[in-house]
């Protein structure tokens, strides 16, 4: 009996460790992921975007995967959803 008591005693540390982690580290970093993807669903034509890159851009095409982002007048480049860090915002 008394090596069972011993055992628990061990691993409520551990218990307390995985809560302190899961409540700092793994539950805000799910939030913001989750953000970040309902962010991309809702991206559409003439947003303003910067992307993980630092590219800074205008969205003038959204496809399944990717986005036809325009750079400059006369240039533009296709870009996968999940490179778009974040969405400028509109003054």
């Amino acid at each position: 009996m008394e090596q069972g008591g011993n055992v628990f005693y061990q691993l409520v540390p551990l218990i307390f460790l995985f809560a302190i982690f899961y409540f700092l580290l793994i539950r805000p970093q799910k939030k913001q992921q989750k953000q970040h993807q309902e962010m991309i669903a809702n991206l559409k034509k003439n947003d303003q975007v910067v992307t993980s890159g630092g590219i800074h851009g205008t969205i003038v095409a959204v496809k399944d995967k990717t986005f036809m982002v325009r750079i400059d007048e006369g240039t533009r480049v296709q870009v996968d959803k999940n490179t778009i860090a974040y969405l400028k915002k509109e003054k």
